[in-house]
């Protein structure tokens, strides 16, 4: 099969789909890979790298584009996704439940759209998202660190304190792979830490791992409502597989925060999980709503791009291979894992909630195969 790895073309989007070693990988067993020139360059991969491991270097991302399959990071841009036709497969982050125009394209298009966020794995969980989520977890209390400064328009306030005066208090919403990273580096850092998640069973396990270094708390409108108003810096991240996120802060809430007081929202990319979020930039990364500081990067990960690309080839190969190897349609077949990937194909949304959040015709994925 041939192999296409375009040059992400996302504002200040540096990760690459494939490393030079999974590159090797695939072309050892009898498939051919193209990579557009320079696609590696932002983590010092070299097109000698690429050339090194057995791939072709082409110039045009339109050439890269010709391939049976295509794998990148980001989703697709418009102009990209009008270059994908009938009979090829994309495999990627989609995130489509908040982007309804890339879902249309992509339908239009004809093709056969996989999503790295909502394959399963034999254990649960979703382990193609798991490295991206542990990468924000753990940024957010860095970014969340920054925006606090005097000089971003924060509270002027640090994390850890120092002898005498109190540390900052952060709110982790959502207990999950990301809220779980975000909670070990605000611990880290000697901050106050309050946990939520509306699962007892995850709050316990928790609240074994933390003991007494965090406060685990059950999700309800009010205790969220009551933390916020106390909280320096407030993490949202919560999942809901493939749907949009919930929206735990209101406008009406932020008028009761402290001025000054930071929210990061690590759900941009499923619609925030803030009434008040809107995607950034690393250019340009946050904003002021009511005097509450918002960070809503929609590719944190792309901050640190190098570890995000290794860390994120290392689930995403198996996969790569095992459609490579055996077409799309024969891989779902024989991994249901890799089929609750599926989103889009012949033209139909084929992931509920994606349908769902839309407003768009559902078809099973099932039905495909």
């Amino acid at each position: 099969m041939k192999i296409g790895v375009p040059k992400e073309i996302k504002k200040r989007e540096f990760r690459v789909g494939m490393t030079p070693s999974s590159v090797r990988e695939a072309v050892r067993l009898g498939h051919e890979v193209v990579v557009e020139t320079n696609a590696g360059a932002g983590v010092d991969l070299t097109n000698d790298d690429y050339i090194e491991a057995g791939a072709t270097i082409v110039e045009r991302a339109e050439e890269a584009f010709e391939a049976d399959l295509i794998v990148k990071v980001k989703e697709p841009q418009l102009p990209e996704c009008a270059r994908l036709t009938k009979g090829q497969t994309l495999f990627t982050y989609l995130h489509l439940a908040a982007d309804k125009p890339q879902a249309e394209a992509l339908m239009a298009s004809g093709c056969t759209a996989i999503a790295y966020e909502t394959v399963t794995g034999n254990h649960g969980g979703l382990p193609l998202l798991r490295p991206m989520s542990e990468v924000a977890g753990r940024m957010s209390v860095q970014v969340g660190a920054w925006a606090l400064e005097a000089s971003q328009g924060g509270r002027g306030v640090l994390l850890g304190g120092v002898p005498g005066v109190s540390a900052a208090n952060v709110v982790i919403l959502g207990g999950g792979v990301s809220g779980f990273n975000a909670a070990q580096m605000a611990v880290g850092a000697h901050a106050d830490v309050e946990l939520f998640d509306v699962n007892l069973m995850r709050l316990e396990e928790l609240d074994a791992l933390f003991k007494n270094q965090v406060q685990t708390v059950f999700s309800n409108p009010t205790a969220v409502y009551e933390a916020i108003t106390r909280a320096d810096l407030v993490i949202g991240a919560v999942l809901v597989p493939g749907g949009k996120a919930p929206k735990l802060v209101t406008r009406d809430m932020l008028k009761d925060m402290k001025k000054g007081a930071v929210l990061v929202d690590i759900a941009i990319d499923q619609g925030g999980c803030f009434e008040t979020s809107k995607p950034t930039t690393h250019d340009e990364p946050i904003y002021e709503v009511d005097g509450v500081v918002h960070y809503c990067v929609a590719n944190m990960p792309g901050a640190v791009p190098r570890t995000s690309t290794f860390a994120l080839n290392n689930v995403t190969l198996p996969h790569t291979l095992s459609i490579a190897n055996n077409g799309a349609v024969e891989a779902m077949r024989r991994d249901p894992h890799l089929l609750n990937g599926l989103n889009v194909m012949d033209g139909k949304i084929t992931y509920e909630a994606v349908a769902r959040d839309l407003d768009l015709e559902y078809a099973p994925a099932e039905s495909f195969l």
